[in-house]
């Protein structure tokens, strides 16, 4: 390989993105025009991001983990590209995404802020724009991880969509993010969210007080298998988990939250009681 680039994993995570690239690709005995084929892209775009001219992006990522079978794997190439394109994330959550896209249900419970999923746009940059100020993020971060967000809902838009079952503490709702505007819009889209048929909105009112399981995020994705994981965060860490004996008793906590939440019927009208609230 007369024009071989010697690369340097430590440069940068872009440069140790496709570093592991090249890795992968040579130990299969594939050269870039052979992964070029499998992934869906020129032999030059290999070439480019394993020297770290260009950089990934997630359909590139998601690509590369379905012909390498490292598909919600910890060594997969989309939470690769997550730790580039988002900065430092919590561990998990990265992989979290990558079987997100695949589940063929998502089970979601928030307390404060509206789940990711059902943010618009103008919602989660104000969410990104206050990081900003507080210093914990680059503007161009968080232009970035409202991009991706982006992507992550188009992702669950297809032939054979998931069920969305999502329960939010009341908190959600009456927490101002972003001005008046900004949450009426947010309010309006959880009510359009909630007429569709393959979707479940539940508000966990403050009244139901000690009965409320949770007190952080919890997610729970059924995968095409049946199989449960779940997905816990605090404020500094966030954790996958497959195990039977830990994800049930967070299922069952789920029903039971459920059980506790108002009706849809009645949670969206609480959601409008609080917009016409809203000046």
């Amino acid at each position: 390989m007369v024009n071989r680039k010697e690369l340097n994993p430590e440069a940068s995570p872009q440069a140790a993105f496709g570093a592991r690239v090249r890795s992968a690709r040579e130990a299969r005995g594939w050269k870039q025009d052979d992964l070029a084929s499998l992934v869906g892209y020129s032999g030059r775009h290999i070439s480019a991001v394993e020297t770290g001219r260009k950089p990934p992006t997630l359909r590139f990522s998601r690509s590369l983990d379905t012909v390498l079978g490292l598909t919600g794997t910890a060594e997969s190439f989309g939470r690769a590209w997550g730790e580039i394109r988002n900065g430092s994330l919590l561990e998990g959550f990265p992989e979290y995404l990558g079987q997100e896209e695949r589940a063929a249900e998502i089970r979601l419970f928030e307390v404060g802020v509206i789940p990711g999923l059902l943010q618009t746009p103008e919602y989660a940059k104000a969410i990104e724009e206050g990081h900003v100020k507080r210093g914990t993020l680059t503007p161009e971060q968080a232009a970035e991880r409202v991009q991706a967000l982006a992507e992550r809902q188009a992702a669950l838009v297809r032939r054979n969509p998931p069920i969305v079952i999502a329960v939010l503490d009341e908190s959600c709702i009456r927490r101002p993010i972003g001005g008046a505007r900004v949450m009426d819009r947010q309010l309006a889209y959880l009510i359009e969210f909630a007429e569709q048929p393959y979707n479940v909105l539940q508000l966990a009112p403050f009244s139901i007080g000690e009965r409320r399981p949770f007190n952080r995020l919890v997610n729970l994705l059924t995968l095409p298998d049946r199989s449960v994981m779940s997905y816990v965060e605090s404020q500094t860490d966030g954790h996958l988990d497959r195990e039977t004996t830990s994800v049930l008793p967070l299922v069952r906590a789920y029903h039971q939250l459920q059980a506790e939440a108002l009706s849809q019927a009645a949670s969206v009208a609480v959601i409008n009681e609080v917009r016409k609230g809203t000046p």
